[in-house]
């Protein structure tokens, strides 16, 4: 095929994908948005809070409201408003905890949305994907002899943090807050994929299954893009393989499997305490009430903890589960690739560096001490402070703000693994172990480095790897997730990746 074809089709995708784009974001605004007595019975399970509301939403009744703005910000009225009453009179039995905003919003939603959800599917995702596939695969031969090349990262409106790159970081950051912070205002788009959702599990779709379903897709789509760029590398093909593989298996498809056979649904390669819910008391609660396969997850859960984590980074380092396995590791050497240079690698931003994702580590051994005190006692509170605040300010501080919305949102402006980087209390714990009890290594030849400082660009934890390069000293660092794409990118194989004995690992650094 030739060069100029593939440019056509590399210009079609494009198009293709900026349609879907398009077409994905206007869909929120595709909706009318009307409640019926039938709605409210259908979506507030509790029948105390369904009795209350039905008379508090009464002048939501069969209205038809133009968009989930209005829609919502009646029911947020009504709603505090029933609450407010309730308070001011001392009737806290008469309070509702529970909201209900997402799921009336989505089931309220009427018009050309839920009458065309389909072609809305097909023109908003499938289109998208399609048009990124056709944008990526002509890089197979538009790329030229297989090699890492600059490729124009550096002249990219998109990957040099210029306004593109501030432009996709805004639609990132605005995507997480409305996702964990307020899901009523898009289950348009909840919508969207609730087809998909109901094939798999029988269930109807919520926010966590959109996220899911995108973030999988993203991979996928993006890990293609990984096998055009690294296709010169073995190691990088295995490994891209490898988190695409983890991430639509046992992240996304396995849970949904297991929740169309009513059975206990966890993300099996999740640890703690990058899953900070695990220790739980509804959780732990949850699994040793489910029967063989939920204590067969609780056990997991805890040896992976507790074993897993320590072994298998004594063999292989921190790359095992960082580089191989992890899901948000996967993103970021998928979707996040073309946005690793950006990473800082200052002596400050080391500083910081360590500074916060130790901090986030001692806050989350804070979190397991109060979460299993709880559990075990049954006391609500320790030392004076009431358990659930610190589940609530982990789960607010770092479980959506720190991993999702700055941890991803600023891909394009702050390089692809801020959240590994600076906040994941498990790559903390990983880090420890690699520093100092591992066998894994970068070995460095000093002789045969040019200096040309690809390694050093590429290297998505900030690490400067010329400088060891250079002095031909090993890289023992616990930030270092083993990606190897500082191998990859080197023009002379001065550096490899290595599993070696113990009493050698660290020679260079003692000379």
């Amino acid at each position: 095929m030739s060069q100029s074809l593939l440019k056509s089709v590399r210009s079609f995708g494009l198009i293709l994908f900026l349609i879907g784009l398009f077409t994905f974001s206007l869909s929120l605004f595709l909706g009318t948005y009307s409640l019926t007595e039938d709605i409210l019975t259908g979506s507030v399970t509790s029948s105390s809070d369904r009795e209350k509301l039905s008379l508090a939403l009464k002048p939501m009744l069969d209205k038809t409201y133009s968009n989930q703005f209005e829609f919502v910000r009646e029911y947020h009225a009504l709603f505090n408003d029933l609450n407010e009453t309730a308070k001011r009179e001392g009737k806290w039995g008469e309070v509702i905890y529970a909201d209900y905003s997402f799921i009336l919003t989505k089931n309220s939603t009427q018009g050309f949305l839920r009458e065309n959800q389909a072609s809305l599917f097909f023109f908003a995702i499938i289109i998208t994907l399609l048009g990124a596939l056709l944008y990526i695969l002509p890089n197979f031969s538009l790329l030229g002899i297989a090699g890492i090349k600059n490729n124009g990262v550096w002249s990219n409106p998109a990957s040099n943090c210029s306004w593109l790159g501030f432009l996709s970081a805004a639609y990132l950051i605005g995507f997480y807050m409305f996702l964990y912070f307020y899901p009523e205002y898009i289950t348009g788009w909840v919508l969207l994929v609730e087809p998909v959702s109901l094939f798999l599990s029988g269930k109807p779709a919520d926010q966590w299954f959109l996220y899911g379903f995108l973030y999988t897709a993203s991979a996928l789509v993006m890990g293609v893009r990984m096998f055009t760029k690294y296709r010169h590398s073995n190691y990088q093909l295995l490994r891209t393989a490898s988190v695409m593989f983890f991430q639509s298996a046992f992240a996304f498809l396995i849970p949904e499997i297991l929740k169309s056979l009513n059975l206990p649904s966890r993300d099996l390669k999740n640890i703690f305490p990058l899953d900070y819910s695990f220790f739980y008391d509804y959780n732990l609660n949850y699994l040793s009430s489910s029967g063989t396969l939920g204590l067969f997850m609780l056990f997991w859960g805890v040896v992976l903890f507790v074993l897993g984590v320590p072994i298998m980074t004594y063999f292989f380092g921190k790359r095992w589960y960082c580089s191989w396995v992890c899901g948000c590791g996967g993103l970021a050497e998928t979707l996040g690739d073309p946005y690793r240079q950006l990473s800082d690698k200052s002596l400050k931003a080391w500083k910081v560096e360590r500074i916060l994702i130790h901090s986030v580590l001692v806050f989350s051994a804070v979190l397991l001490t109060f979460s299993l005190y709880s559990y075990f006692t049954h006391e609500s509170s320790l030392l004076g402070v009431e358990t659930w605040r610190v589940r609530q300010a982990y789960g607010f501080l770092i479980g959506a703000v720190f991993s999702g919305v700055v941890g991803t949102g600023f891909y394009p402006v702050m390089g692809s693994r801020v959240w590994c980087r600076f906040g994941c209390p498990l790559a903390a714990y990983l880090g420890i172990i690699q520093r100092f009890k591992s066998r894994f290594r970068i070995t460095t030849n000093g002789g045969q480095c040019i200096s040309c400082g690809n390694c050093s660009t590429y290297c998505e934890m900030g690490i400067d790897v010329r400088a060891y390069a250079q002095r031909g000293e090993n890289i023992v660092r616990s930030s270092c997730v083993g990606c190897g794409v500082c191998a990859a990118v080197c023009p002379r194989g001065v550096l490899s990746l290595e599993n070696g004995p113990e009493e050698f690992r660290l020679q260079e650094l003692i000379k």
